[in-house]
């Protein structure tokens, strides 16, 4: 699948009735695969859906932690639609979790994690995107172990939020969760950002053109 897309909601078809993790999967209304565009730049990673993006199906919406997300977003100028739409109309920019369902009290294991992985690995490998953001501290400590020669116990979201870290193949630019920031750290994620988009930040590694 390339840019011309029919869908930003599970693009790539993946399993919605995923039955991987037997803790999760009796527990939880739906899978939440990602949502964007599938010819994004930035690929935005959280570490499981809350109870308003399972109900709606889509990553980081329906909540104040979402529509602080999607206000984000659009200052950037990679959402065109409302905060509050739960279908919100991104371009260049695509959502997903590291576990894609919700347990109602708890939040997923490693194991649930590392089950997930591959749902991921397959996303970031169709979209070959320039920029990881890894959103709060556990997916930071996940895509930095992944995706960065850092060790994982030096990776703080709040000392990291607002800059990037060099990857392998990518650049990480971490974003403290959006139900934890301030106006001060959502205005000094903006600012950065911009600045970041008006750089040479894409690489070498033969993306088509957009």
């Amino acid at each position: 699948m390339d840019a011309e897309q029919e869908t930003r909601r599970n693009p790539y078809g993946m399993d919605e009735d995923c039955r991987n993790c037997p803790g999760l999967c009796d527990q939880r209304e739906r899978v939440v695969h990602g949502y964007g565009d599938v010819g994004a730049d930035f690929v935005f990673v959280g570490a499981s859906p809350s109870a308003a993006s399972e109900a709606a199906g889509v990553p980081f919406v329906g909540d104040e932690a979402g529509e602080q997300f999607q206000f984000v977003l659009g200052s950037v100028g990679l959402n065109y639609s409302l905060p509050s739409s739960t279908e919100p109309e991104l371009e260049n920019a695509y959502v997903t979790y590291l576990s894609r369902c919700r347990h109602p009290d708890r939040a997923a294991t490693e194991d649930e994690v590392r089950t997930c992985e591959p749902y991921l690995n397959a996303d970031v490998r169709m979209i070959n995107p320039e920029v990881l953001v890894p959103v709060g501290q556990r997916a930071l400590t996940e895509l930095g172990e992944e995706y960065t020669t850092e060790p994982a116990e030096n990776l703080d979201v709040e000392e990291l939020h607002a800059s990037t870290v060099r990857g392998r193949g990518f650049e990480l630019a971490p974003m403290i969760h959006p139900r934890e920031q301030s106006d001060n750290d959502a205005d000094e994620w903006i600012a950065f950002f911009l600045a970041l988009q008006d750089t040479d930040y894409r690489q070498t590694k033969g993306r088509r053109g957009r």
